[in-house]
């Protein structure tokens, strides 16, 4: 399997084309799963299942371009977000709520966590997938992230990698937990969950516990 690294559709017909072909997929692999046809998702798309074929050689192509298109997407806005709080340098807390809530925001939506699903179903046959997924959604915010937290002097991390797991761990996995159950958490819950996360994280690293 080739991982497709590419986000960009270009213009022009061909760019139009390869754009519907990725939304339609989008589409019915969060409705069908990974065993819808290349011809079920040519029909979607109105274009020829040749057409699909010209521009992702297979069918695991095709769903790692959904899969990274997906999460940029999610992770667009989170991870502009945390680079205008590392350019501006607020005070933590603000920073790291802000943070939350856009990490939340981004990766918690029910379409998003749909598609995690389906790449935690499919990435024993295809481990490739997980790295898409890593690498244009929770690697670009743990970096992000990373650089916010050396660079304040009111927080004391000995271990970089950790810590962002445990910020991970307390804002954002409970909704991936909860992903998979019909009703997701509710509003007033997620912004507990930051309020209280943010809080614990700052009693841990900071220096003077807040």
């Amino acid at each position: 399997m080739t991982v497709a690294t590419g986000r960009r559709h270009g213009g022009g017909p061909a760019g139009r084309k390869r754009a519907a072909v990725v939304r339609a997929a989008r589409e019915r692999f969060l409705r069908d799963g990974f065993g819808v046809t290349v011809e079920a998702i040519a029909g979607h798309a109105r274009v020829s299942k040749a057409t699909v074929y010209s521009h992702f050689g297979t069918k695991e192509e095709l769903f790692a371009e959904v899969v990274g298109e997906a999460v940029e997407e999610a992770c667009r806005e989170p991870f502009e977000t945390m680079r205008e709080f590392v350019r501006r340098a607020p005070d933590v807390r603000g920073a790291l709520t802000a943070a939350a809530r856009a990490w939340v925001d981004g990766l918690a939506r029910p379409d998003v966590l749909a598609l995690r699903a389906l790449v935690a179903a499919e990435s024993a046959r295809f481990p490739e997938l997980a790295g898409v997924w890593r690498t244009y959604g929770p690697d670009r915010l743990a970096g992000a992230l990373a650089e916010l937290l050396r660079g304040d002097p009111r927080l004391d991390v000995p271990n970089m990698d950790v810590a962002v797991l445990q910020f991970h761990a307390l804002v954002l996995y409970p909704h991936f937990a909860h992903g998979g159950y019909p009703a997701p958490l509710d509003p007033e819950t997620a912004d507990e969950l930051i309020a209280r996360g943010v809080e614990m994280f700052l009693a841990y690293y900071g220096r003077d516990g807040r």
